[in-house]
């Protein structure tokens, strides 16, 4: 196949790394890739230090992009492209006009990244999704949403796993893993990744704290603050720590590039966002073996087959929150760990490649 990896967003995100990674397999199987990103994003940037063919393009507006859409058609002609990728919803129109100018000669799909917010089954939701050969969902219940909140033909609704590079998973023993994080050698340690932000959920992982008579754990917080924006959920953070006494039981660490540190050295994740779409970070812990209390809205639930592989809390309550954090404690050696693998196994990368590849043959 000769593919497409068309985005416009300007973000670096989960959504725009999944994309890349996808373009870099596809790529490793002897497929074509060109990536159409916007000119001097951060996604562009990434992708040409992944050694990934890339041609910049003009940032483009969400609606009606028709002009820059004829100048994309010419793009693809050029190189022989033969199928177009897109992951976020806001090339919708882009993709159905290069549908619309180039017919069977492109073949168009949709990875879904993120749940829908609203139903989606206006005339011009419709018309744009109806550009669409295939629709791919990485989770049942998105798989669910997608015939149940638009209008697009449901044949063309099919589920596909994002996918994860196991290889990469290289778990070190924790006495090493909790000496280079700095944290307790005995203690049980809880850890939450991600930037400090109001839906990532350490604020509602404290309030949990404040409702429990004993802290016989450790909390690690890893990550920081969305570059050039302080939104004042650090300076929180902070102020509990020291309003409760916590030095010794809340601890911070910088984000660092090589999380399987964190990994390694954590005994369980929580994962406290109020409803994650596909959770990687919830794929990569299980991955290194680590039961994972995540709320039971959004994707979690199926990415921890109802809770077969940590347990859910109801999204948002600290007290439920705070339930699921004790019983992990107590249950996370009844986690049946050969079980855990044969689930991993559907979401492994050169699987997920290879299921793809099966839908064009």
């Amino acid at each position: 196949m000769n593919i497409a990896y068309l985005c416009t967003s300007k973000s670096l995100g989960g959504l725009e790394l999944n994309h890349l990674r996808n373009a870099s397999w596809m790529q490793a199987r002897s497929h074509t890739v060109l990536c159409l990103f916007t000119e001097g994003s951060s996604l562009a940037l990434e992708a040409k230090k992944m050694n990934l063919p890339t041609v910049c393009i003009p940032y483009t507006r969400r609606y009606y992009p028709f002009i820059k859409a004829f100048q994309v058609a010419k793009l693809l002609k050029e190189n022989r492209i033969t199928h177009v990728f897109i992951r976020d919803i806001r090339d919708m129109s882009m993709l159905a006009t290069l549908k619309f100018l180039l017919g069977k000669k492109v073949i168009t799909a949709y990875f879904m990244e993120m749940q829908l917010g609203l139903k989606k089954k206006g005339i011009l939701h419709s018309i744009r999704f109806s550009f669409l050969d295939y629709w791919f969902c990485p989770l049942p219940f998105l798989q669910m949403q997608a015939k149940e909140w638009t209008h697009i033909a449901p044949r063309k609704v099919n589920l596909l796993p994002s996918g994860l590079d196991f290889s990469l998973v290289k778990k070190i023993p924790r006495f090493d893993a909790r000496k280079q994080l700095n944290v307790p050698q005995e203690a049980f340690i809880f850890g939450l990744i991600g930037r400090f932000d109001r839906l990532k959920g350490q604020l509602l992982a404290l309030e949990a704290m404040q409702t429990m008579k004993q802290l016989n754990f450790v909390l690690v917080f890893l990550g920081e603050e969305t570059k050039n924006e302080s939104n004042g959920v650090l300076s929180e953070i902070h102020s509990t720590i020291k309003k409760n006494g916590w030095d010794e039981k809340v601890l911070i660490r910088p984000f660092m590039s090589s999380v399987g540190i964190f990994y390694s050295a954590i005994d369980a994740l929580i994962m406290a966002t109020k409803a994650e779409t596909f959770g990687m970070v919830t794929l990569e812990a299980m991955a290194y073996g680590l039961p994972v209390v995540g709320s039971n809205l959004g994707g979690t639930p199926d990415l921890l087959d109802q809770g077969r592989f940590g347990r859910l809390f109801t999204s948002g309550n600290p007290l439920s929150l705070a339930e699921a954090m004790q019983t992990i404690q107590n249950d996370r050696d009844t986690i049946d760990a050969v079980e855990r693998q044969k689930h991993l196994e559907q979401f492994d990368h050169q699987k997920v490649c290879k299921r793809l590849e099966s839908f064009f043959n």
